[in-house]
């Protein structure tokens, strides 16, 4: 239990760094990219527009060839690399090594962040140290940023994103940069469901904060990867559940047939006639 006196410290300080406009935490923000020139600008300027100054945002480029070099070359701030890569998990890992922050997050380069929030972030972490990853809700977009819904008001913990990896909020996940390497990074072997496999890690052995504010913006279309290849990523949260259970409950196996089959969220009356044979076979 920290003492009153420690948080009026952390308090004192965190209010002499906004008067004098610096900070001792920086923000890290990487972005894998290919050939995402349609919505590269927005994820560049959701970070470049933010109301806090002490950030880096590092673009990890898999040799575009539509007009994303073009774009990143407008904007001077930017440390970006554009080159053949092993995929986006592989280019991820090679971002936060070359981040320099304390806080890291990445964000994918057809997603873009809410406005002003990045004060609030570093405020939260400095005025919780034991904090190894801050979360919060998430919008969907779709390809003209019309709203289409929000995921808010969750608490997540390791039991519910294990039995629901729909859960994860991957642009609304700001993390420590040394507890990303503490816990290995992202397996590249993952393709799809890398964060689940991260995140499950986060909260499973580190101390983890729901904050009650939209973050960011996801984008959902017919192409992204999500949609378009989901049976590999079924194949893959099966391979991510199996490695942090012993046993896979019938909530899990259910996700996992949802997701491959392209199966709607909630279909009640296969669910109970599922739960009902597996009973009557026990």
């Amino acid at each position: 239990m920290k003492s009153i006196k420690h948080y009026c410290y952390l308090n004192q300080k965190i209010i002499l760094n906004r008067l004098l406009n610096i900070s001792s935490m920086k923000i890290s923000v990487v972005t894998p990219s290919f050939n995402q020139g349609r919505f590269i600008e927005q994820t560049i300027l959701s970070v470049l527009e933010q109301d806090y100054s002490n950030f880096e945002h590092i673009i990890m480029d898999g040799g575009s060839e539509d007009n994303t070099i073009d774009i990143l070359k407008k904007y001077k701030h930017l440390k970006w690399i554009s080159e053949k890569d092993s995929g986006q998990t592989s280019a991820i890992n090679k971002g936060v090594a070359l981040a320099t922050g304390e806080i890291c997050t990445w964000l994918n380069s057809d997603d873009y962040f809410e406005k002003n929030i990045f004060s609030l972030i570093v405020e939260f972490f400095e005025q919780n140290p034991s904090c190894d990853l801050l979360y919060g809700d998430i919008t969907y977009v779709d390809q003209e940023n019309n709203l289409l819904f929000r995921i808010k008001g969750d608490e997540i913990n390791f039991n519910s994103l294990l039995h629901n990896p729909d859960l994860i909020r991957q642009p609304s996940f700001f993390w420590r940069r040394d507890k990303f390497f503490e816990f290995g990074g992202l397996d590249e072997s993952l393709n799809l469901v890398m964060d689940l496999d991260l995140f499950l890690k986060f909260f499973k052995y580190g101390n983890t904060f729901y904050i009650n504010r939209n973050l960011s913006f996801y984008r959902t279309y017919p192409s992204t990867k999500t949609l378009s290849k989901r049976k590999d990523q079924a194949v893959e949260i099966y391979r991510v559940m199996r490695r942090y259970s012993e046993r896979i409950s019938l909530d899990m196996y259910w996700f996992v047939i949802k997701r491959y089959l392209g199966l709607p969220c909630f279909i009640p009356t296969i669910k109970k006639i599922i739960r009902k044979l597996s009973q009557q076979s026990q």
